[in-house]
């Protein structure tokens, strides 16, 4: 047997860049995936033995799994190279089952570059059990809510309908926000802007911000007007002037939540897109040089950058942008307090390989996010930006006036990169402007005193990107379901997407009443937050996987069981509507069926009208 070892990974991209890498010695295959997977058609998990998982050949893997088997009987040591996550360990883990009586090790690098094969392949590893125990016990989890709540669903609701630990949340987080729209009260209040000149321009603007030293707070139209009225027979007289230094530092690196929330407001992609363009920079593309992975691993949420890019970075700073922009020591961030810190940030391979230079090679949405990550890890490595900022008060009467502003001293960070504002901010033009020179007893100039009636808004819904954010604040999920839990619950029809704001249908809106009535702690935010923290534990080794399963079902299948005699059944509902039916005019009803919602005759069995409808913005039922 010559002496050849056999290296398994997911895809044929990273096929063909490791192949390159490491010439004729290596075989390389490409698994596809995960090639076991628990049954489709039934539960797959002996509860009553440890919650035992039984593992199946995935439809279609069949193929892949003999080929690899073959080619392991002609080699002497076998690596698998997937992901390095929990996933990627798993797969791992099933491979190595398949291959027999050969010595099998764990490849695992952060970035697919020929330096980083190389020390992978001259340090190989064993699998991490320890990781695999928390895939299986998050596998384990998600069929056992799904596979014991979704039938449940389709006896009391209809058929087709979906229960998931992670994603019921993501739904519920949805409909608890529109409940709080509909609930939400406006009120009135008004503001009066000054619009000012002084000895030297530019004219500029100013707000009312206190009377009679006190915060302002204008209720009403009348409230307004006498106060503009009282305004308008007294001079504006500078009375304040603050004037102070400051830096704004640059943000780190991206993590996986971080990049998705930017991608959407900067490109306006989806977080799946993101992830799927993201995969193939990372697996690699072909560059004039042959295939070249481009950034570090997608799939973190750790901020750490290793030494090595960072000593990079400092050289392509100093050569492109000059020594005034490199800080003395190259920057440290913290990760959040659980992150998971197994892989550094998301960044490019090599800042010398600059989006321009492989403009030509990449297609449009590859060039657009990896110019993104790429800039977003230069400016991360970049010194503060400075502004000189000055508050001015005014005082005229009874009243204060405030205006602010700001001057750009040293572009810093800025110079590469600015984040992207969130959607929700609204912008105060008497917050950034630019103001003249002014002293304190300077007489202003008034050009316009204008009172504006603004009323209080409801929260917003949420966008991919706020969504994202709130999933991660509220420890919802890990940066590798992101993507899929944002697709999934729209693919269900739980909610649409209204002007890129993500609104509950209105079976979302019932399944999560039901859900929540029977399900109060799985659906809660804090219960599935925990629970993601119990299989950090499980992959550190510090917490038992079947204890943790334990926990868990006792109390989950007395819910179950309360349910299944409880619960509504919608299906033998009929909720009255204003219409009446086209054939015998008697009322029609809303019911369920197969199929969802139709309408149908109250004069059933005698009139069998039955029909579809859509419902309007204001809930408004019209015959399709």
């Amino acid at each position: 047997m010559a002496d050849k070892s056999l290296i398994v990974v997911e895809s044929p991209a990273k096929v063909r860049t490791i192949s390159k890498f490491l010439g004729s010695k290596y075989k390389v295959l490409a698994c596809m995936g995960h090639i076991k997977d628990l049954p489709k058609k039934e539960l797959g998990v002996d509860i009553e033995n440890d919650f035992s998982p039984k593992y199946v050949t995935i439809r279609g893997k069949g193929k892949v799994v003999s080929e690899i088997k073959k080619a392991a009987k002609t080699v002497n040591n076998v690596y698998i190279a997937t992901d390095p996550d929990r996933e990627g360990e798993a797969i791992c883990w099933h491979v190595a089952q398949e291959v027999k009586n050969k010595p099998i090790f764990r490849l695992q690098f952060n970035e697919i570059t020929k330096s980083a094969i190389l020390e992978a392949v001259a340090n190989p590893q064993e699998i991490n059990y320890q990781r695999v125990n928390a895939q299986v016990t998050r596998r384990i989890l998600d069929r056992l809510v799904g596979y014991k709540i979704s039938p449940l669903l389709w006896k009391k609701v209809q058929r087709g309908l979906s229960a998931g630990r992670v994603q019921s949340v993501a739904v519920r987080m949805i409909c608890e926000r529109e409940a709080e729209i509909t609930a939400f009260k406006s009120q009135e209040y008004w503001s009066i802007t000054a619009k000012l000149e002084a000895d030297t321009p530019p004219v500029f603007l100013s707000r009312l911000h206190k009377w009679e030293d006190k915060k302002v707070e204008i209720i009403n139209e009348s409230q307004a007007q006498g106060l503009t009225d009282d305004l308008k027979e007294h001079k504006f007289i500078v009375h304040n002037i603050k004037k102070q230094q400051r830096k704004r530092k640059p943000q780190a690196p991206f993590i996986t939540s971080h990049l998705q929330q930017d991608a959407a407001r900067k490109l306006g992609y989806t977080a799946k897109k993101t992830m799927m363009v993201a995969q193939k920079l990372y697996e690699g593309v072909e560059t004039k040089d042959g295939p070249m992975g481009l950034i570090t691993y997608m799939r973190t949420d750790s901020v750490r950058v290793a030494k090595e890019a960072q000593t990079e970075a400092r050289k392509y700073i100093k050569e492109n942008l000059g020594a005034e922009y490199l800080p003395k020591t190259p920057p440290v961030y913290k990760s959040k307090q659980n992150a998971q810190d197994a892989h550094e940030a998301i960044r490019p391979t090599s800042l010398f390989r600059t989006p321009e230079s492989l403009k030509a090679q990449l297609d449009t949405d590859q060039y657009k996010l990896y110019e993104l990550i790429w800039k977003r890890f230069l400016a991360s490595q970049i010194k503060p930006a400075v502004f000189d900022t000055t508050s001015v008060d005014i005082k005229v009467g009874k009243g204060i006036f405030r205006s602010k502003g700001s001057i750009i001293r040293f572009l810093g960070f800025m110079k590469v990169y600015e984040q992207a504002k969130s959607e929700d901010k609204q912008e105060d033009a008497t917050e950034q402007q630019q103001l003249p020179p002014l002293e304190a007893g300077d007489e202003l100039k008034l050009h316009e005193l204008t009172p504006k009636q603004h009323f209080t808004q409801p929260p917003p819904r949420y966008t991919e990107a706020t969504l994202v954010k709130a999933l991660e604040e509220n420890g919802i999920g890990r940066p590798s379901t992101y993507a899929n839990i944002l697709s999934t619950i729209i693919t269900r029809s739980y909610v649409e997407k209204i002007k890129k704001r993500f609104m509950p249908t209105h079976l979302g809106a019932l399944v999560n009443e039901l859900l929540v009535n029977h399900f109060p702690e799985i659906l809660n935010v804090e219960f599935t937050a925990q629970m993601e923290n119990q299989l950090d534990k499980i992959e550190e080794g510090t917490l038992n996987w079947v204890e943790s399963l334990q926990d868990f079902y006792q109390p989950f299948n007395e819910l179950l069981q309360t349910a299944e005699t409880k619960m509504r059944n919608v299906k033998q509902e009929a909720i009255k509507t204003e219409l009446n039916c086209p054939k015998c005019k008697q009322t029609l009803n809303i019911k369920w069926g197969r199929n969802g919602e139709f309408l149908a005759c109250s004069g059933y069995p005698e009139c069998r009208f039955t029909g579809n409808f859509k419902r309007d913005e204001d809930g408004k039922i019209h015959i399709q």
